[in-house]
């Protein structure tokens, strides 16, 4: 059972997500929260898999409570996905470097919502189709000038050209189609990649493929 803690500070907007994730057999809303301190605490307190995570919240905003989430040890295995009116609002740059799985638009189709709560779960990035593209390119031209990452040391040399692709919003069965290798193949490349990093999930592993300057802005076809 997957457990998601909704945190946004219209009630409306929480019982209609909580309406349609009971609605399902394998998850449950475990609980509420109105603001921002009141869902670092309830995180705490439930420990659910999922957090879906409204950016403009009072007295903590949702970034601000992103990372206190993303920067507790103890809360490691949650994921956070952040919830935006808008589909390339400003705040979502901000929300992946702070440690988010990815986000969500508000009003998002009930499936894709199901989908994306499933997804994070499995430790994939909620970077959708449509969309990563110019996420990505956004990301890039907002972040700073890259310093070279010792972590990257630890990679092979396919390793760093997975995490490469991946940096430029390829998903494992576009880079299985680029390296003429099988899927599966492709997807034990990035695990791999996540695990020698400690990166969360791919969303972090496109941030450090940035930050590392093992990929630079202008890559984007």
């Amino acid at each position: 059972m997957i457990r998601v803690l909704l945190a946004d500070d219209q009630s409306l907007v929480r019982a209609g997500f909580r309406a349609l994730l009971d609605a399902q057999p394998d998850i449950e809303v475990c609980a509420e929260a109105a603001d921002g301190e009141e869902a670092v605490r309830m995180v705490r307190e439930r420990g659910p898999d999922v957090v879906l995570m409204d950016i403009r919240m009072p007295r903590l905003d949702g970034l601000a409570a992103t990372r206190r989430i993303t920067g507790d040890e103890a809360l490691a295995r949650v994921r956070v996905v952040m919830l935006t009116t808008f589909e390339l609002d400003e705040y979502v740059f901000e929300a992946i470097r702070s440690g988010a799985s990815g986000f969500l638009v508000k009003d998002t189709e009930p499936e894709e919502l199901l989908r994306a709560v499933r997804a994070v779960v499995a430790g994939d990035a909620l970077l959708s189709p449509g969309v990563t593209r110019r996420l990505i390119a956004e990301f890039a031209a907002r972040s700073k000038e890259p310093a070279a990452a010792e972590e990257l040391g630890r990679l092979t040399e396919r390793e760093r050209e997975v995490m490469a692709l991946v940096g430029i919003g390829l998903s494992n069965e576009e880079i299985a189609r680029r390296l003429v290798v099988s899927p599966l193949t492709a997807k034990t490349h990035v695990s791999r990649t996540m695990v020698k990093l400690g990166v969360r999930d791919r969303a972090q592993l496109v941030v450090l493929a940035y930050e590392s300057g093992l990929v630079r802005p202008g890559w984007l076809g």
